[in-house]
């Protein structure tokens, strides 16, 4: 199914998880989970939107520079809670770097290889561990009906992505549609409104075939990246269940609590 896409003006890759099926034949349920690129440029219209939508709770997996510079814009009613992932942005969504910008123009693979290695790190820090069982002890707290949380980073699609690979796992979606959410990102960010691609920094003029190849790798998402972090899950923890459970530390009794919360018959 193709999730649906929150009316947010002034934002992208906001979208609703809700009616997404588990194998078990429940539902998640609407109103409960939202994830999103920046919040930073939402209009007031947005926000009343989002406010009457029941969003109660913001989850910020950027890097503290991100937040600096692009503070979150939220409803008065909505909590907002930082979990970095990185302690910098390492998937370059809107760093300003010149020598990053050199490399990218010189090194073939260099933004494919950033990749890789950005989703080495979220499996395997013990900030992205820490940021990410944050996000679930607030997914716990969400108990009421109608009460949403956004989690989001700067694009949307990685730390996000990433994210929501783990939530949905938990809550019992199967693994070929949790892959489809994860690469529907693509089509939402075809429409990028508030948000500098790293390409905007680099004159056209001075842009060539390699710099556009190593933009393309750092602007979508792909199979290749979330297999390079389920292989390293399996090969150093065992598989996607293991590592939620001993990683992160998800209980049996707390898999049952959000799928109390989240899921309906």
């Amino acid at each position: 199914m193709m999730p649906e896409k929150l009316q947010i003006e002034n934002g992208f890759n906001f979208r609703e998880l809700g009616g997404y099926q588990t194998t078990d034949g429940r539902r998640l349920k609407k109103h409960k989970l939202i994830r999103s690129a920046a919040l930073s440029t939402l209009s007031k219209r947005d926000l009343t939107y989002l406010d009457e939508y029941g969003l109660r709770y913001d989850i910020d997996f950027r890097s503290p520079s991100e937040r600096q510079k692009q503070p979150d814009r939220l409803p008065a009613q909505t909590t907002y809670n930082f979990a970095p992932v990185f302690t910098v942005d390492e998937t370059k969504s809107q760093t300003d770097d010149r020598e990053e910008d050199n490399r990218l123009l010189t090194e073939r693979n260099a933004g494919f290889k950033q990749m890789l290695d950005a989703y080495n790190d979220i499996v395997l820090s013990a900030n992205a561990k820490k940021a990410y069982r944050k996000f679930f002890d607030l997914l716990l707290a969400n108990e009421r009906d109608n009460e949403s949380v956004i989690f989001h980073c700067s694009a949307g699609k990685d730390r996000t992505g990433m994210g929501a690979v783990y939530v949905l796992t938990v809550l019992g979606v199967d693994q070929e549609t949790i892959r489809a959410d994860y690469l529907i990102s693509n089509e939402f960010l075809k429409k990028r409104r508030g948000f500098k691609p790293v390409s905007d920094r680099v004159p056209l003029q001075a842009q060539n075939a390699t710099y556009s190849e190593n933009m393309r790798a750092l602007s979508c998402v792909s199979e290749k990246y979330l297999d390079c972090a389920l292989g390293t899950m399996q090969r150093e923890y065992g598989d996607l269940g293991h590592y939620l459970e001993t990683e992160l530390g998800i209980t049996k009794q707390q898999k049952k609590e959000l799928q109390q919360i989240y899921l309906e018959d």
